[in-house]
């Protein structure tokens, strides 16, 4: 069994980011905007600032408080859309019940969309373009490229968990790399039926020891997105790994395994958006 390292690979990840923004003579920025003050929330926002300081990287922090009414909202994603050293733009869900959700994040100009959420770039991953895809499952994809396991022809993916931030677009991804795809979701009936036939499983629910050893066949690569406190404080995946990896040939720990990867393409996805727009 071998781990997927998400935490080596993400920093060899900022490593080379760091030398390509040396190269550049323009300031390239992440703008992040965060309402409320969720402690989850402000943990991220604070780990995102950090690295793209590493990177060189100029962080714009826009904090709002959880009553900003949604046109205010809108104004303030439609200045940074026309501000040239911001090159793209972070929306920090969730937010506040009395803001559309996707009202907001669809008004993101899509080239400055290193989230991957508008629909524009949701469309292009699903038709296999060089849209902009949402940075956990984009992690996932650079973990099997890192371990040579990127050839996905003929293999089985199971993706469980719908969510249009992991799910679905890791199932586009992964159908892009000519895998055959199952989407198994909360209605899903007899889910040990589908990820017993899975080559590659890939879990996103949110829900501690989801997936057990009688669950998957031998020699399965694994990708657990499950982030769940146990009792005494632990942090857990959807995934029993004690016992799983004993059958697993590569599986990502957690923490340390998407984590730190979904960090790594956001800033991947903001250098990529400075080139498109001729910075680098």
């Amino acid at each position: 069994m071998v781990i997927l390292d998400g935490k080596n690979l993400s920093k060899e990840i900022k490593e080379r980011l760091k030398k390509e923004v040396e190269k550049s003579d323009k300031s390239i920025g992440l703008a992040v905007v965060l309402v409320g003050d969720d402690p989850a929330s402000n943990m991220y926002v604070s780990m995102k600032k950090k690295a793209c300081e590493y990177v060189g990287i100029k962080s714009f922090s826009l904090e709002f408080d959880d009553k900003i009414s949604e046109l205010k909202l809108i104004e303030e994603i439609k200045k940074l859309n026309s501000r040239d050293e911001v090159d793209g733009i972070l929306v920090q869900l969730p937010l506040p019940k009395h803001i559309e959700t996707q009202k907001i994040l669809s008004l993101i100009v899509p080239e400055k969309d290193v989230d991957g959420f508008h629909p524009y770039n949701i469309g292009q991953i699903v038709a296999g373009l060089n849209g902009f895809a949402p940075c956990t499952p984009l992690g996932m994809v650079r973990l099997l490229e890192k371990y040579k396991m990127a050839d996905l022809k003929g293999k089985n993916a199971v993706v469980v968990g719908a969510s249009n931030i992991v799910g679905k677009p890791i199932a586009s991804l992964l159908l892009n790399m000519n895998a055959t795809v199952d989407i198994c979701h909360i209605y899903t009936k007899n889910l040990k039926e589908h990820t017993l036939q899975a080559d590659i499983l890939v879990v996103a629910v949110g829900k501690q020891n989801l997936i057990t050893a009688d669950m998957v066949k031998d020699d399965v690569i694994i990708f657990d997105v499950g982030i769940n406190k146990t009792e005494n404080g632990k942090i857990v995946g959807d995934v029993d790994f004690d016992e799983v990896s004993k059958k697993a040939s590569y599986i990502t720990p957690v923490p340390g395994g998407v984590g730190p990867m979904t960090i790594a393409m956001l800033l991947e996805n903001t250098v990529k958006s400075a080139k498109l727009r001729g910075k680098l």
